[in-house]
This record gives structure tokens, C-alpha cells and sequence, in this order.
């Protein structure tokens, strides 16, 4: 887990380069724990539309995304017509891949049903992780891209459903929504828990 000295005077993850939009999403969202059920599914979503892309790429069209998907309401998603998935498949703000939009609204009808017979999203997915992990990396440790509690992750949600949530895809979404500190112990968010 390489850092980057910046010209502002901060230490920061390599990879998040200096581009200043990717530093602010280091900045303000990686690493933040997040426990509100509907924007866990929007962020599970996004990190399964990444699989096969560059995660700035995903992040560039978020808006999009969400004006798309009726800001990841899954209420509304569940009951998406064909119709809606070719005028998806037209919109040129979103990564239009058949597959991946309609595993979202699978994946909305599986989070309604999580959320009405229980445990709800966030207490699914924070009682198979725990307490945040924190992994304590150090500058030039190779970066991580599962563990077994992203398997068992995965393992969970591909059961009740969900598809584009392999075990990389998983421990992607897992640092993203601050479940894993994985920021680099001389990065200055590293330990930040908001």
C-alpha cells in the first residue's frame, strides 16, 4: 500500500494519484464506515458495475448512476419493466452491460426482502464483518484484494441472490465502505473513522 506525498502537504494513498477528484473521494468516502441500508446497496451496486473497469471510471458516472436508478431506491428498482432496462441500455451516463443492470434489479428485490424479513442490509453485512479491520498497512505492502471474511461475504450474498459479488468485487466494497482500514498506516485518513 504505497503513499503519495502531495503538493498540499498531505499523505495519501498511492492510488488514488493525484487527480483531484479520485483525492477527494480518498478524502471524504474510502475508508468511512457506512451503515445506512440504502446506500450500502448503492455502493455493492456501483462496485459490481466496476468489475472488469478502472473504479475512477464508476466514480466519474456516479451521478449518472444515480439519476438512472432513481438514486439506488430499491423500491423502485425492483420494478424496473423491460422497457426501463432498454432505455438503461441507451443511456450513455451509466456503463451499459445487459447483465449488470438487470442483476440490480435482482438485487433490489433480494435487499427488499433482506429488509422486510430481516436482519435488514447493514446488519447483515456488519454482523458477517464485525468491527471495523483494521489491517495496519504499512507504505509497501502489496495491496489486498480479498480475506475470508469477504468470502464469506460473498459466499452470504451470492446465496440470497445477489450476482456481480465474488470475493474481489466484495473486499472492494468493503474498504470503500470503511468495514477494512486499508488505508496505509502514514496516510492521513488511515484510523479516521469519519
Amino acid at each position: 500500500m504505497r503513499v503519495h506525498h502531495h503538493p498540499d502537504g498531505v499523505t495519501r494513498c498511492a492510488w488514488c494519484g493525484t487527480d483531484p477528484f479520485y483525492m477527494a473521494y480518498h478524502d471524504t468516502e474510502w475508508g468511512v464506515p457506512e451503515y445506512d441500508d440504502r446506500a450500502l446497496f448503492e455502493k455493492l451496486i456501483l462496485d459490481g458495475f466496476q468489475a472488469g473497469l478502472a473504479w475512477i471510471t464508476i466514480l466519474r458516472k456516479r451521478d449518472g448512476f444515480r439519476a438512472a436508478f432513481d438514486g439506488f431506491n430499491p423500491e423502485i428498482i425492483a420494478r424496473y419493466t423491460p422497457d426501463k432496462v432498454e432505455a438503461l441500455m441507451q443511456d450513455s451516463g451509466i456503463v451499459r452491460n445487459r447483465s449488470k443492470i438487470v442483476s440490480t434489479i435482482r438485487s433490489a428485490q433480494v435487499w427488499l426482502d433482506i429488509q422486510e424479513r430481516g436482519p435488514g442490509f447493514s446488519a447483515l453485512l456488519w454482523g458477517i464483518n464485525g468491527p471495523v479491520l483494521d489491517n495496519a498497512r504499512a507504505p509497501d505492502d502489496p495491496p489486498l484484494v480479498t480475506s475470508e471474511v469477504a468470502q464469506a461475504m460473498s459466499k452470504e450474498l451470492k446465496a440470497r441472490g445477489f450476482n456481480f459479488v465474488g470475493p474481489t468485487i466484495v473486499y472492494a466494497f468493503m474498504q470503500a465502505v470503511g468495514m477494512v482500514d486499508d488505508h496505509a498506516v502514514t496516510c492521513h485518513r488511515h484510523g479516521a473513522r469519519s
